[in-house]
């Protein structure tokens, strides 16, 4: 059957603009060609042609282990984590184009290359973009909470999203994830518990070093909720 053009499901995030910056705006015309992924595209301006395969080794030139950051947003946790590991290819899948923006103005500054970046929906590219098993690590700090009851299924981590994760991790891949909504983060402990595809441990995880205080955990902070970390690990099929 050929993919309908339109979404027929909810989506776990609402698509963005806004001006760039000045600052942001050199960023992008100097960076962008190289550093983030001229995807085709397959209706909505954030969905992906299905029959569209990422050629890790051609968009990095070389083979290395892949780590994929779903909302990587301004780039502080994906800039951070590849500049601490220059060994590991980092993979931000974001929709806020000036965060984009802003990821390449804070690469330049601290002089990191191993990072792409590219505008799209999350779901589609672990569905059919990356291949199975091609994924290191796959990390999702701070997901919008969609905190209102009616709005609940719009949030991205839930059984189905976690088949997708299982598709793409390679065997012993991890899987982590940060939430400062206490009920979000139940969700998401059950839905670990709940996969076939993962071993979970069933508690908190203690905070994940190689992840900086964003301004999304510092806004949490702020309003003192707890922080709540997870990982779980992908079984061998």
């Amino acid at each position: 059957m050929e993919p309908t053009l339109y979404r027929s499901e909810p989506v776990s995030f609402t698509r963005r603009g806004g001006r760039l910056t000045e600052r942001q705006q050199a960023a992008w015309d100097a960076l962008a060609e190289t550093y983030v992924v001229d995807v085709p595209r397959h209706g909505p301006n954030t969905s992906i042609d299905p029959s569209y395969v990422l050629d890790q080794e051609s968009l990095f030139g070389r083979r290395a282990p892949l780590v994929v950051e779903i909302g990587s947003g301004r780039g502080e946790a994906i800039v951070h984590a590849a500049k601490q590991h220059p060994e590991l290819d980092f993979l931000g899948l974001e929709v806020y184009i000036p965060g984009v923006a802003q990821t390449l103005v804070t690469m330049r500054h601290e002089g990191v290359t191993n990072v792409r970046l590219a505008i799209v929906n999350a779901a589609e590219v672990l569905a059919t973009s990356l291949p199975e098993g091609s994924v290191h690590e796959l990390r999702i700090w701070f997901p919008d909470p969609w905190h209102k009851k009616r709005h609940h299924k719009r949030r991205l981590v839930t059984p189905e999203f976690a088949a997708l994760a299982a598709r793409v991790l390679e065997p012993g891949g991890v899987w982590r994830l940060a939430t400062d909504w206490q009920d979000y983060a139940d969700q998401m402990r059950e839905v670990l518990d709940g996969s076939p595809d993962f071993d979970f441990s069933g508690d908190w995880s203690e905070r994940f070093e190689g992840r900086p205080q964003t301004r999304f955990e510092g806004k949490g902070l702020r309003v003192e909720r707890d922080i709540r970390d997870l990982h779980a690990v992908r079984r061998t099929p």
